[in-house]
């Protein structure tokens, strides 16, 4: 990958890994949970963590933000009788004089680069809801006060699941959960003790810390939102992707219908709109962390820290199962490069949505992408000449669409939504309100 200015990018990734090293040494036995929570780090989300008392949870957290430096950590443990003013600071008491509610967010958690949250679940419901934009929009927004925030990133803490309409919002956010189940070996067992007798069951400070700073930037390329450097996302594995991550949605949902006193609390499985596009910056944080600068299949295969409870072994296990019969399925179909030339259509279809114009022009003149020197080629050979009509653009669009034979049940339903998409491109819908 290419370096710009003083960012060195072999030097950074290095960091990171030794970060993840330093702080496994420190914690025994949560590998899993630790990548976990650097990828959430990496893509500015929030991390859950759940598991029974002394487990430690704080400890986690505090070591992973010992391992930054230049950012600011806000520490809570929650309570019912909190008010927001807690999390937000306290009351403005000239402006509560003119009836306004105005926090004083000095040294609060919207004022914080990072936050941890024990025992989440015992904050009341009007807190919690308090917090939801400042998860989510990274921006306190109560009443008349609508104040940025610095917060990059949340671990919370949990003895418990409580389930409810606001703590469903309240989990949506946090887009990394974990489960600890405490290991009882001797092995594992010895090692806590031996790392207690060394630290008293403190963090500890690295030699070496990673500068917030170079965090930002790291999650800037990770998210796509870095002018200077990217790491490419294949259009097929986007696809490949969104797949699987359906797959395994749908799989959870089966279990849940033929095993319903498994999990009572459950009425479905549900994973939003939010967290399949968040998807894409998880595949990028993994390439990343990899070294590399392109997603790969292999990425794909992360995708479980994501869409899983980390320490669920048989949830695990079901992911991996959907990633390979869906890897396989497209694998064995050689399906990889019919799905490439369908999604390039796609942004085809995308741009003659956004500029309908050019529906009146031959389409197959259009400069640009590889994907007009393919539908010129094949206009040639099954239309004959093209002319510049609107109605000959009608049928080269249907027609080729049509050419690709589907090789797997998410290919024939992809070509499905392109034909009604063509179909919208020459008869838009009239809207009432239009």
């Amino acid at each position: 990958m290419n370096t710009q200015n003083s960012f060195h990018f072999d030097d950074v990734i290095a960091q990171f890994r030794d970060a993840i090293e330093f702080v496994n040494r420190r914690i025994i036995n949560r590998t899993e949970v630790i990548d976990q929570i650097f990828c959430a780090l990496l893509t500015r989300e929030h991390a859950l963590i759940q598991s029974r008392t002394g487990a430690a949870k704080s400890l986690l957290a505090q070591q992973i933000f010992a391992m930054f430096e230049g950012a600011r950590t806000f520490q809570v443990q929650a309570s019912k009788e909190q008010q927001p003013d807690t999390y937000f600071g306290g009351l403005d008491i000239e402006e509560l004089k003119q009836g306004r509610i105005i926090h004083n967010t000095k040294n609060s958690l919207v004022e914080s680069e990072f936050g941890f949250i024990d025992e989440i679940f015992d904050a009341n419901d009007y807190t919690l809801r308090a917090l939801l934009t400042t998860l989510n929009e990274r921006a306190l927004i109560l009443g008349v006060q609508v104040v940025p925030s610095r917060l990059h990133s949340v671990i919370a803490a949990t003895n418990y699941l409580r389930v409810s309409e606001v703590t469903e919002a309240i989990l949506d956010r946090f887009v990394f959960k974990s489960l600890f189940i405490p290991s009882k070996t001797a092995y594992v067992q010895y090692k806590i003790a031996r790392r207690y007798l060394e630290h008293g069951g403190k963090h500890i400070q690295p030699a070496r810390k990673i500068a917030y700073a170079t965090l930002e930037r790291v999650t800037r390329i990770v998210t796509g939102e870095d002018a200077e450097l990217t790491i490419r996302v294949p259009l097929q594995m986007i696809f490949l992707a969104n797949s699987v991550v359906r797959h395994f949605e749908s799989q959870r949902n089966r279990l849940l219908k033929e095993r319903p006193h498994d999990h009572p609390q459950l009425k479905d499985f549900y994973i939003s709109p939010r967290t399949y596009a968040k998807s894409i910056d998880m595949l990028r944080a993994s390439a990343f962390l990899h070294g590399r600068d392109e997603v790969t299949a292999d990425d794909v295969a992360k995708l479980w820290y994501m869409h899983t409870t980390v320490g669920l072994h048989d949830q695990r296990e079901l992911f991996q199962k959907s990633h390979d019969t869906i890897l396989h399925q497209l694998g064995a179909a050689r399906a990889f490069e019919q799905i490439q030339r369908m999604l390039e259509f796609q942004d085809f279809l995308d741009e003659l949505h956004e500029s309908p114009e050019l529906l009146e022009t031959p389409i197959t003149g259009i400069e640009g992408s590889g994907i007009r020197r393919t539908l010129k080629d094949w206009a040639k050979e099954t239309l004959g000449i093209a002319d510049a009509s609107v109605e000959h653009n009608r049928r080269l669009l249907e027609g080729y669409v049509r050419s690709f034979e589907p090789l797997t049940e998410e290919i024939q339903e992809l070509r499905l939504r392109q034909e009604k998409d063509i179909h919208e491109l020459f008869h838009p819908a009239v809207h009432i309100w239009a």
